[in-house]
C-alpha cells in the first residue's frame, strides 16, 4: 500500500506502465464536472468516478475486500474518507469464494488500522492490500483506478 498526495504522483510512475496514464488523466480532467461511472482510459485502465454518502466503520467493512487482477489506485477528490487496511496474509476469514468475474474476494475479518484522506490524496492498494474503503460522514467524491495487472 502506498498513500500520498498527488503532488509526489510522479515518483510512482515506474512502478506500472500505467500509472502515468491514471495520473496523467486526474490532472487533464475536470474531476468536478466528470460524470459518475465507469469511463475507460487506455487498454488494461479504467475509473469508476462516484459520489456517495460516507458509511459507518461496520457497514465499510462489510465488504472488506480485495483483487487478484487489479491494482487499485483510489483518489479522493473531495470529502474526508476514512480506510480500512489488513494485509492480506493476517486475513483468516474469507467470505465466499473470489468472484473471477468481479474481481474481488471479501472478508469477515476487522482492519488492523484506518487511516484517512482528504482532497488531492490517493491510495495504491495492491492484491495482498485488503481494504475498507468509504467511512465518513458527508458526501465523499472519489475515483477508482484499475490497473489491471
Amino acid at each position: 500500500m502506498i498513500i500520498d498526495t498527488l503532488a509526489s504522483a510522479e515518483k510512482y510512475y515506474g512502478l506500472h506502465t500505467n500509472f502515468k496514464a491514471a495520473f496523467e488523466f486526474i490532472n487533464s480532467t475536470d474531476l468536478e464536472t466528470l460524470a459518475a461511472g465507469k469511463h475507460d482510459i487506455t487498454d488494461g485502465l479504467i475509473v469508476i468516478a462516484s459520489e456517495a454518502e460516507g458509511k459507518t466503520a461496520e457497514t465499510a467493512t462489510d465488504k472488506f475486500e480485495c483483487h487478484n487482477k487489479n491494482i487499485d489506485i483510489q483518489f479522493c477528490i473531495r470529502g474526508n474518507e476514512t480506510i480500512g487496511w489488513k494485509p492480506r496474509t493476517d486475513c483468516k476469514s474469507p467470505k465466499g469464494k473470489y468472484n473471477d468475474e468481479k474481481d474481488v474476494l471479501f472478508y469477515g475479518d476487522k482492519p488492523d488500522m484506518y487511516f484517512a484522506l482528504k482532497d488531492s490524496q490517493f491510495v495504491i492498494f495492491y492484491p495482498e492490500d485488503v481494504h475498507a474503503p468509504m467511512i465518513g460522514e458527508g458526501l465523499i467524491k472519489k475515483l477508482v483506478f484499475k490497473v489491471k495487472i
